[in-house]
């Protein structure tokens, strides 16, 4: 690729910011109400906030120490812990990408319904029917070239942060310190244990809309200059936090925190519209469509891609690695959209489609941020790319351990439920890293990848058991 097509700080930024601001932060002032007040929303944001920022580091050293590994949120998992994991953080990345994708669409109808009651909570048959014309009117929108996608995806991010800003500043303006004061310790004299558990309610969702952190990295190959990828994913992180902080917090102030639970999700419609009236609503509905058709922009690009690129370093099937006269990884992209579309017709099935879907992404997508912080934490371990006595050791060695934790953490804290329910789409996923080893003519796995998908599989079979029996209820 000539240095001409390639991504510039500017583009890069904004695929971080355009993946990780989409649905997530229209619905967080209904999620963080039903969950904790404000103290225990300070405390979850510290923690993921910190937690993320770690993990932003841990990419921003990567993208420098290991500049041959491009699309890293997979190649660190194979360069470290072999290939089964390789394609273990591949799949996770990218399923969870399909779940985000369902997501965007459920949320969108689900804007609509309050207008149209025939999309009800976004997931009826009128409702798929419609996400399922955008869905492939998009697909074949990418399929004309990805160039052309990454500059839409530049000014959608632009036009999405607008009605945030004017939400912000309004919430601002309305902000009452009593009504703040009297939710602050979610409504009643709470114990620590208690706070704890109010936090740990608040983690996948934290999560979710941190996801995309990792745009810049999956795109490293088209970056101009390699340190690009790094400080595209620091700033961009630092300003999406800032957002989702006062989003979060600023509600509390103008609604008591039962009436915030209560708020039909986008919430932070019902939000704006408590304070200015109806034409708050409508206004952060058009501002919820754009700013998630485009976070579905970015995600399809970054699905596609890396399917594309799993191919290339053989953990995928060859054929995933194929691309048209545009450029563009059309096989990849074909695989991603159909699973899509499949999600969106089991939606209809889903009594809570968009509070499931949204944890199911978080979970499939924290698997591939624990191997990368794990492989990072590695490197420093076996002081692998650092020159005696490095001064980058002891940084990088902190920041490693804390992402590691963290994600470790917060994966445990989403409850079994998720890790069950991730086992069902791994193990029969499993089968594209078979079909891709026998076209190398090599053994499938080793000795050790035979008991990690040996576990994998009898999750799989106890999440089936579950949702048969009731046990988990979705």
């Amino acid at each position: 690729m000539e240095s001409t097509e390639k991504f510039s700080r500017g583009t890069l930024t904004a695929m971080v910011v355009g993946s990780m601001v989409g649905a997530g932060i229209f619905s967080l002032p209904a999620r963080f109400g039903a969950a904790t007040g404000p103290f225990g929303a300070i405390v979850a944001w510290l923690v993921a906030g910190g937690g993320m920022l770690m993990l932003a580091f841990v990419f921003q050293s990567l993208a420098v120490r290991k500049p041959d590994l491009d699309s890293g949120i997979f190649a660190y998992a194979q360069a470290g812990f072999g290939n089964f994991l390789g394609f273990a953080a591949a799949f996770g990345f990218w399923a969870g990408t399909c779940l985000g994708n369902t997501t965007y669409f459920i949320l969108i109808k689900s804007t609509l319904g309050a207008f149209f009651p025939i999309f009800g909570d976004g997931n009826t048959p009128a409702a798929v029917i419609v996400s399922s014309i955008v869905l492939w009117a998009v697909h074949f929108m990418i399929l004309r070239g990805i160039k052309e996608a990454a500059f839409i995806n530049q000014v959608v991010t632009v036009a999405k942060i607008l009605p945030i800003f004017v939400f912000i500043v309004i919430m601002a303006f309305a902000f009452k310190a009593d009504l703040f004061a009297a939710s602050f310790w979610g409504g009643g004299d709470y114990s620590g244990a208690e706070i704890f558990n109010q936090v740990r309610s608040t983690m996948l969702v934290t999560v979710f809309v941190f996801i995309g952190i990792e745009g810049a990295s999956v795109y490293s190959r088209y970056a101009k200059r390699r340190e690009d990828v790094g400080w595209a994913t620091v700033m961009g992180f630092i300003g999406v936090l800032c957002l989702l902080v006062l989003v979060t917090l600023l509600p509390y102030a103008v609604m008591q925190r039962a009436e915030l639970a209560g708020l039909r999700q986008p919430s932070m419609a019902g939000a704006l519209a408590f304070v200015v009236g109806p034409w708050g609503l409508k206004f952060v509905s058009a501002g919820l469509i754009i700013s998630v058709l485009g976070a579905y922009l970015a995600w399809s690009l970054l699905a596609a891609e890396v399917l594309y690129a799993a191919s290339k370093y053989g953990l995928m099937p060859k054929w995933l690695g194929h691309e048209n006269r545009h450029q563009v990884p059309d096989v990849a992209l074909w695989v991603t959209n159909i699973l899509v579309q499949v999600f969106l017709i089991l939606t209809m099935f889903a009594r809570y489609a968009f509070d499931l879907t949204l944890d199911m992404t978080s979970a499939m997508t924290l698997i591939p941020y624990v191997l990368v912080s794990a492989y990072a934490l590695k490197l420093a371990l076996t002081r692998e790319t650092y020159a005696p006595g490095s001064k980058d050791l002891g940084r990088d060695m902190t920041w490693a351990a804390i992402a590691t934790v963290y994600t470790i953490f917060m994966l445990w804290a989403g409850g079994l439920k998720f890790v069950l329910l991730s086992c069902i789409l791994f193990a029969p996923g499993a089968l594209l890293f078979v079909f891709a080893r026998r076209e190398q003519g090599q053994a499938v796995f080793t000795t050790a990848e035979k008991g990690l998908f040996g576990l994998v599989a009898a999750g799989a079979v106890v999440g089936v058991y579950a949702l048969v029996t009731g046990l988990i209820a979705v």
